[in-house]
């Protein structure tokens, strides 16, 4: 296929976590507000007046020093995000905005704090909120107090963002716009022969998150339309349709790595994908935004840290589906190593979806930065194999 016009701009624009949209924006006057988790709503991080920027650590080598003060049986995200801290490379953040989701990442986040890790701006702070282990009303008011206290209050008192109800309606209406493309663009993964690969994706919807929205939004549009008259190869070059579920992933190496073998990975299921990261939040006038928000943000979440059973459940069946609704002839369940929540819905996922539901899974678990990994890329080669023998043995009448 002919290569996309702002590819390779998408591409440098991941190379850094303070990169030039970034910049323009603190330039704008706006405030860069960071996070780590889908827990922590980022449309309530892009209120009038500041934008969300989703840490990552990118081209991250030795994490020595984040592991002296982590140890080494702390999830390598954690470690990375933490030593790149005390590179200075987040010194542009005005606020970081976090969630007590995991241990690994709250001690992390403690870190920031103790060692002073964001310099230059004596307004900055940080603040952590309690999340809810299910979704029920209780759960839903909870939280929505906790975000209340713990995240708009203080960006009221601390830079007058204005918190109201119609500055909530402005950020979910750009969260949307947002998301219809990226949404747009993924149901062209449904195709038998889709006009985008995985690896493509995975990089538009990581800009989203690594950059404000509104900057990158002519150039997403400009490419959803040069996708949607995309030629793709008449000749399929891929050997099976895979989605991909689990932990967080914002390294397109990954992606470029399964791909490499011979897979296309047509559904991204992980912690800041598209799915559910780029859905469209549905608004009523006859409810208050923010406790829409909150209810959709505990509704449709895919994090085991839900351990509630229907909550459990409901990740199964959304597993199915999807892997039905983008035609996936397989999934590969990945979590980071030492990764508490997803180490058990892993293991789960690996006996249960091939039992109850027919799936064909592949079970990881990787370091931070995989896409270079030797081992990883054998086990997933030879998971692509089985898959591709499968089909062919079903086309001759073969046994399963």
């Amino acid at each position: 296929m002919k290569d996309l016009k702002h590819l390779i701009y998408f591409e440098n624009l991941l190379q850094q976590a303070d990169n030039e949209l970034v910049e323009q924006g603190r330039k704008d006057g706006k405030l860069a507000l960071g996070y780590t988790c889908y827990f922590v709503p980022e449309t309530l991080l892009n209120l009038p007046g500041c934008f969300s920027t989703r840490l990552r650590a990118p081209n991250t080598g030795s994490i020595d020093v984040g592991t002296y003060y982590m140890t080494n049986k702390i999830c390598s995200y954690t470690r990375s995000i933490l030593e790149r801290g005390i590179e200075g490379g987040y010194n542009y953040l005005d606020a970081l905005l976090s969630s007590e989701t995991c241990q690994m990442m709250h001690r992390g986040h403690e870190h920031f704090e103790l060692l002073g890790l964001v310099k230059n701006n004596p307004k900055f702070f940080m603040s952590m909120m309690d999340v809810p282990f299910s979704d029920s009303d209780n759960a839903v008011d909870h939280y929505e107090d906790q975000i209340k206290t713990k995240l708009l209050q203080p960006l009221h008192d601390v830079y007058g963002v204005d918190i109201s109800d119609d500055a909530v309606r402005k950020a979910i209406e750009d969260h949307n716009e947002i998301s219809a493309i990226i949404t747009e663009i993924g149901d062209l993964r449904k195709l038998p022969n889709p006009p985008i690969t995985g690896y493509e994706f995975h990089v538009l919807t990581l800009a989203t998150y690594a950059c404000p929205k509104r900057l990158v939004l002519d150039k997403l549009q400009e490419t959803l339309e040069e996708v949607k008259r995309r030629v793709p190869d008449t000749d399929k070059k891929y050997r099976a349709r895979v989605m991909v579920i689990g932990s967080e992933i914002d390294d397109p190496g990954l992606i470029k790595l399964i791909e490499d073998t011979g897979a296309l990975v047509v559904a991204d299921r992980f912690c800041f994908g598209s799915i559910p990261g780029r859905q469209e939040i549905p608004l009523t006038d006859g409810e208050d935004a923010l406790t829409q928000v909150i209810r959709f943000n505990l509704k449709s979440t895919q994090c085991p840290r839900q351990c509630a059973q229907h909550r459990v459940q409901n990740r199964w069946d959304t597993a199915a589906r999807l892997m039905k609704e983008y035609s996936a002839d397989g999934a590969i369940y990945e979590q980071m190593k030492f990764c508490t929540y997803w180490s058990y819905e892993r293991a789960m996922a690996g006996y249960i979806m091939p039992r109850e539901y027919g799936m064909h899974v592949l079970s990881i678990d990787r370091p931070y930065i995989a896409g270079q990994s030797g081992q990883l890329r054998t086990r997933v080669q030879a998971f692509i194999e089985s898959l591709e023998i499968k089909k062919i043995n079903e086309g001759k009448g073969e046994a399963k």
